[in-house]
């Protein structure tokens, strides 16, 4: 996958803990089809062998479709399904030591309410970073709130991408955009809804629309190496 193809811009979905895989595997085809740029397996209960055997099944169909497939928080779980790439939370080990195992793998790094990290972030490597809870979430109700100006000072210090997370619906999916969003990611606005395509193409359009109203020479509209 070229660095074009892994660009990230868009819908980035975060899987939802899923027993059954078969399941989880058709709601992120679905997801894909409605419009995700991007696929992260999130998976912090589940036994370790439903984990590999999630992990190679969706990283199977986001090959098929071109679309980068990230790992959460496991390098190992990444290397071992030859992932797209690996995302690194507070406690999930430093960017260096990361790329030391993942090569040219993408690495994501959360930067929670705290612009700061992302600098960290960048100098020790990773591609992109994240940024939220930027509303409340039903997920992580007890996360700390990332107001949206913190998006654009991630930005600004970082020089990455920068996604923003938390509590994100298609109703104000629009804001973190506007504050300078180049991702937005989803769990259960998209995974818990009864149409999972619709759902995902109603946050993914906003993306297109942002982009054609930025015009061509704006910097987030230019394919970057992530």
């Amino acid at each position: 996958m070229t660095s074009a193809e892994r660009r990230l811009y868009g819908l980035y979905a975060i899987t939802p803990e899923e027993n059954d895989t078969a399941r989880l595997v058709a709601k992120v085809r679905d997801c894909i089809e409605g419009g995700a740029r991007a696929v992260q397996y999130r998976a912090k209960s589940l036994a370790a062998e439903t984990r590999l055997e999630q992990a190679l099944a969706l990283a199977q169909v986001c090959r098929a479709h071109r679309v980068p497939f990230i790992v959460n928080d496991s390098v190992e779980l990444a290397l071992a399904v030859d992932a797209d790439g690996i995302h690194l939370g507070r406690d999930d080990g430093d960017a260096v030591a990361a790329r030391a195992r993942v090569g040219t793998r993408i690495i994501g790094v959360s930067c929670y309410d705290q612009p700061a990290r992302a600098r960290t972030a960048a100098a020790a490597g990773a591609d992109y970073v994240a940024i939220g809870s930027v509303f409340s979430s039903s997920t992580k109700p007890g996360a700390v709130r990332a107001p949206l100006s913190l998006i654009g000072e991630a930005r600004r210090v970082s020089g990455l991408p920068v996604v923003a997370i938390g509590g994100i619906t298609a109703a104000n999916a629009a804001e973190a955009i506007a504050a300078g969003a180049d991702m937005v990611a989803v769990i259960s606005a998209v995974f818990d809804a009864r149409d999972v395509a619709a759902a995902a193409e109603a946050i993914a359009r906003l993306f297109n629309e942002d982009e054609h109203g930025r015009g061509a020479d704006d910097v987030r509209a230019q394919p970057r190496a992530v």
